[in-house]
């Protein structure tokens, strides 16, 4: 399968917000319900797709076909204490990330990662940070799979998460 990485666009919304829709539903009838039953309304990917400054979304095509994307962002998400992380000066927060249901376990994530860390060095940062759900629906051995590494067990408002990071070394200037 091939993909293209590439920057959403306003165009891109609606399915978007259907293919996050897809992914809730889908984990909702896996384990029930949950945070990770609701989806982003095609009027707040909009909503995100105006503020390129604090946040860029991330689509993996097919075929045309949208069947990925991820989220990065300046601004810390509520759910994150950052004392728990690698000290950085420019870190970036990946806050969602979807695969279509039915093209997951197939590397379409594993390679979105390796996009939002090109895309996090071009930002610049120095770092990508999240948190996962602690639970069954949670995506915390993909992330750590990825490379992503876990740096604590919290529970914020009931909900036990797990903060993960990868800390993105500054590239090595070509030497003559």
């Amino acid at each position: 399968m091939k993909l293209v990485f590439a920057a959403a666009t306003n165009s891109d919304a609606a399915v978007l917000a259907a293919l996050h829709s897809a992914v809730a539903g889908d984990l909702t009838r896996r384990f029930g319900p949950g945070f990770w039953s609701s989806a982003p309304t095609e009027r707040g990917v909009l909503s995100e797709l105006r503020r390129p400054k604090f946040s860029r979304i991330l689509i993996a095509r097919t075929n045309r076909r949208i069947i990925g994307t991820l989220r990065l962002a300046t601004k810390k998400p509520w759910a994150i204490d950052t004392a728990y992380f690698t000290a950085a000066r420019s870190p970036l927060y990946l806050t969602s990330m979807a695969v279509h249901p039915d093209f997951q376990r197939k590397g379409v994530g594993r390679l979105l990662l390796k996009e939002a860390e090109a895309v996090a060095r071009a930002w610049p940062a120095d770092a990508i940070r999240l948190d996962a759900f602690d639970a069954d629906a949670g995506a915390g051995a993909f992330y750590a799979k990825c490379g992503f590494r876990e740096v604590a067990r919290v529970t914020y408002k009931h909900d036990p998460l797990v903060y993960f990071e990868v800390v993105l070394p500054p590239l090595m200037a070509n030497s003559k």
